[in-house]
């Protein structure tokens, strides 16, 4: 979910700054569209590529962890119970019911409640480089191709302005709809992510327009 709405989210922002930027150094809509294009299949291939590295890093870090842990435990079983049961205390349970539901749970699967409970490595929860990797460049795709349909359809003239908007419109949506998946408030979500991609395409578009001038 993290993955996709930061995709969508940069695809929108990126995209529509980029097309408005070019536009509003005074190319022509061919060239503004396939500015569109290409940043569209550089930055998923970039989002992927950018989260794949990250979660890869995430992914061997909880390997290398449980390797250590699967070899503590096997040289200092004695240990790691405590270590265990010092956890269970620590959440609140009684020493002689913490050392218990150690000794359980060690019993059925040591390193499981080692990794759960002592790492923060839950089975379903680990990291999975290759799922956030696409995640994360389809959603890219998407959001980016929004603005670059508003693009294709839109009046030359009035392009930077149908852009900015619908762009805009676009990322409160998605800001609200995070934002209410997530429990949060959805105006403040809103608000939150149309600051920055205000922020973005107008930043863009006054360097377009400056280098357009100079031009």
């Amino acid at each position: 979910m993290r993955a996709a709405v930061l995709g969508a989210n940069d695809g929108i922002v990126s995209t529509a700054s980029l097309i408005v930027g070019v536009a509003a150094a005074g190319a022509p809509q061919a060239s503004v569209l396939l500015t569109g294009v290409a940043a569209l299949v550089a930055g998923a291939m970039s989002m992927a590529a950018g989260e794949y590295v990250s979660v890869h890093s995430q992914a061997d870090t909880e390997k290398a962890d449980l390797k250590r842990e699967r070899a503590e435990l096997e040289a200092e079983p004695v240990a790691e119970h405590r270590e265990l049961t010092a956890i269970y205390v620590g959440r609140g349970l009684e020493p002689g019911l913490a050392r218990q539901v150690a000794e359980q749970l060690m019993a059925h699967d040591a390193l499981g409640a080692h990794a759960r409970d002592e790492l923060g490595i839950a089975e379903g929860l680990n990291a999975r480089p290759l799922q956030a990797a696409l995640a994360s460049g389809a959603s890219f795709a998407v959001g980016a191709m929004l603005p670059l349909l508003v693009t294709a359809v839109a009046p030359e003239r009035a392009a930077i302005a149908w852009v900015s908007v619908l762009s805009l419109g676009f990322l409160a949506l998605l800001g609200a709809l995070a934002a209410h998946v997530g429990g949060a408030r959805k105006w403040v979500g809103a608000l939150r992510v149309t600051f920055w991609g205000t922020l973005a395409m107008a930043v863009t578009a006054g360097t377009g327009a400056l280098f357009g001038a100079i031009a």
